[in-house]
């Protein structure tokens, strides 16, 4: 284990290394720069806004000088937020958007393998339909909408909690629940088609053959290992949802990451954009890791240190 993990680690500082690589020539090869705006700056206050960020050095200088602060887990300043580090951005939004995809993420993946789990078990019949239905529905609709109709539903029409804002757990549910809903339709899915494909196995019809109960063989034997393709997607989902999104987050006035993001492009403020690109690249990796091992815990079968399945 320790092995696979120390293998694994080293991948991901060279992914990581690749990723900070083509974020920051990418940025310096897109057209305008940080302190182009609609309001002209003098020659002479640009150059020292340049002199001050260290704009003006040779780009491999700029590399070197951002690799080495990347290392301390200095994001830079701010070019936009006087005062302030893309750090100082992050720890502002990040706690945010943590708490929010937290909640996202629980009610995404327990409600979506219930339904894939009640529609597998009852195949063809009326659940299954219309479990089938809901996940239709949550995949086909976009998270804008269903944030604009629960707006409208539950807190405009019914009342039952706030249109917006960000003040207590009540008002975390329906951008919570807007933010599962594409999520909590794709598991709904994978999970059904994953729990038909092993319901069919032998050893469950050997297991229906010694009269072992509906519940015991569906716990027990069928949905840890209908949960493999769905552990699998937990990885880019979790760090999708963990770092925040924007549409969500503007709708309903929450003053997450996503925000910090999506203004930093509009105001070219590149080091707010290679620092939340480089902090949500960790944490895909980090979540990718630990879904591999997990996946390995969940299956035995599995061997970490070369990824392939016993006999």
């Amino acid at each position: 284990m320790l092995k696979y993990i120390s293998k694994r680690i080293v991948y991901m500082l060279l992914s990581l290394l690749l990723i900070v690589t083509a974020t920051f020539f990418l940025m310096k090869s897109a057209p305008g720069g940080p302190f182009t705006s609609e309001k002209a700056v003098s020659p002479e206050i640009k150059k020292n806004l340049e002199e001050f960020y260290g704009l003006n050095q040779p780009w491999y200088k700029q590399y070197g000088d951002y690799l080495g602060s990347i290392a301390q887990w200095d994001f830079g300043p701010s070019f936009k937020y006087k005062g302030q580090t893309v750090n100082d951005l992050i720890d502002q939004g990040f706690p945010v958007s943590f708490m929010l995809g937290m909640e996202a993420l629980i009610l995404a993946v327990a409600v979506g393998i219930i339904l894939g789990v009640i529609a597998a078990l009852n195949h063809n019949r009326w659940q299954d339909y219309g479990a089938m239905i809901l996940a239709v529905l949550g995949i086909s609709v976009p998270s804008f909408i269903m944030a604009a109709v629960l707006q409208y539903v539950l807190a405009t029409k019914f009342g039952l909690f706030p249109v917006a804002g960000w003040d207590s757990w009540i008002y975390t549910f329906l951008p919570a629940l807007a933010l599962a809903a594409s999520p909590m339709a794709f598991i709904a899915r994978l999970t059904r088609s994953s729990m038909l494909e092993v319901l069919s196995n032998d050893y469950i019809k050997t297991a229906k053959a010694k009269g072992l109960s509906r519940n015991v063989i569906t716990v027990k034997h069928a949905i840890r290992n209908a949960l493999l393709p769905v552990v699998s997607y937990l990885g880019p989902l979790a760090a999708s949802v963990l770092t925040g999104s924007f549409i969500i987050e503007k709708i309903f006035g929450i003053p997450g990451l996503g925000a910090h993001f999506v203004t930093s492009i509009s105001n070219r403020d590149y080091t707010t954009i290679m620092g939340v690109t480089v902090f949500f690249s960790i944490i895909l990796l980090v979540s990718i890791l630990i879904v591999d091992i997990v996946y390995g815990l969940i299956d035995p079968r599995i061997k970490l240190s070369g990824g392939k399945k016993g006999a």
